[in-house]
């Protein structure tokens, strides 16, 4: 790996050139300030990894001061993002910051710049496993509950709407449509809180009844070295015979360690309980967050508004409500945002629309 670029002695560099080294001490900056202040919102190996971060753009931001000299002058403008992602940092700390900074690190200019050097180019690609590393563990944390709410919210916003347009297109009218929208709110809501409570609960079971019996583990001193009991657990979960002898052997020559010699349930860093959340959680977050995206369609009917108008600002306002959700799940996926907002919202209107355009052959054929 080379040392890195730098200006050939007794050669001026270029204004373009300095206004670029300039963003770059100043995105530097920034960015250090962004992963000390979540820093000061975590413990133990978080603050650490983080602070590390810190340290290395504070060397990257060495390199462009040397580079700039006495040609620093006043600080450049930081971008949007940037600029997003300190404030976001200093207020909350979350994982969304996390998945920012992410997106931020993937897209760094170094690669193709001749004065960075490779060290730095090689940093910032590994910066960004590293802030994946952090946003997974609070993807995590985040999956069971979180994954119900945006889903359940989402899956109101698009299920009342297509039901309310469906309906108001057929001709009935505004309280019908009224009605039949805090209808088909309150039964999506309960259908998706159990149905969710059950699916978590379900998968919950399934994990424990293939978690390893801890109490089996007292029996082992007492196992019949010929007969070898312990080898069919060990090919039970998948070693051949001889692996699972030779494993098994191991064991059993020093009971004292046993509990370090016994083979691990799974080589995860997640506890996959945790991941999948609580039935109870999921269900309760699955149940209000439909709710909450459910009402959305009916409010212009609640607040006195009829007809075509109704209609345009129920699906103003879900549009608006698609294009967060999407967002948001764009942002915590480590995906482009806008382009899963918009697809969010592609696909609520598609289905609005032909609902809409069967609620308008509907009530033609009655009528």
């Amino acid at each position: 790996m080379s040392a890195g670029h730098s200006v050939k002695p007794g050669a001026e560099p270029s204004a373009a050139e300095i206004r670029r080294w300039r963003q770059y001490l100043a995105d530097e900056r920034a960015e250090a300030r962004i992963y000390r202040d979540l820093a000061s919102r975590r413990t133990g190996e978080e603050r650490e990894i983080l602070l590390a971060l810190a340290e290395a753009e504070g060397r990257h931001e060495a390199h462009w001061l040397a580079l700039l000299g006495d040609r620093v002058g006043r600080a450049a403008r930081v971008d949007l993002q940037t600029v997003l992602l300190g404030f976001l940092a200093r207020r909350f700390g979350s994982v969304f910051v996390l998945a920012l900074a992410q997106r931020a690190e993937a897209r760094s200019p170094y690669d193709q710049d001749v004065h960075a050097t490779d060290a730095m180019a090689a940093d910032e690609r590994i910066h960004e496993e590293v802030v994946r590393g952090l946003a997974a563990r609070g993807r995590s944390r985040l999956s069971g509950s979180f994954r119900a709410a945006v889903f359940g919210a989402n899956d109101g916003l698009v299920s009342n709407l297509a039901l309310v347009l469906g309906i108001s297109a057929s001709g009935v009218s505004n309280q019908t449509v009224l009605l039949t929208g805090l209808a088909g709110l309150l039964a999506g809501a309960l259908s998706m809180g159990a149905g969710e409570f059950v699916s978590v609960r379900s998968q919950r079971e399934l994990l424990q009844a293939s978690t390893p019996n801890e109490s089996a583990r007292a029996a082992l001193p007492h196992l019949d070295v010929d007969a070898n009991e312990l080898a069919l657990v060990y090919r039970a979960r998948g070693l051949d015979q001889v692996e699972a002898e030779a494993q098994a052997a191991q064991v059993l020559q020093d009971i004292d360690a046993v509990s370090r010699a016994a083979p691990p349930s799974a080589p995860d860093d997640v506890d996959e309980h945790e991941a999948i959340g609580t039935g109870l959680g999921a269900g309760l977050a699955s149940f209000c967050f439909f709710a909450s995206g459910a009402i959305i369609p009916v409010l212009p009917f609640l607040f006195g508004i009829g007809g075509l108008a109704a209609l345009a600002v129920a699906s103003v306002l879900v549009g608006i409500a698609l294009l967060s959700t999407g967002a948001i799940v764009g942002l915590l996926s480590g995906g482009p945002p806008l382009r899963r907002a918009l697809r969010q919202l592609a696909i609520g209107y598609g289905a609005a629309s032909a609902t809409y355009l069967l609620g308008l052959l509907f009530g033609t054929a009655v009528g």
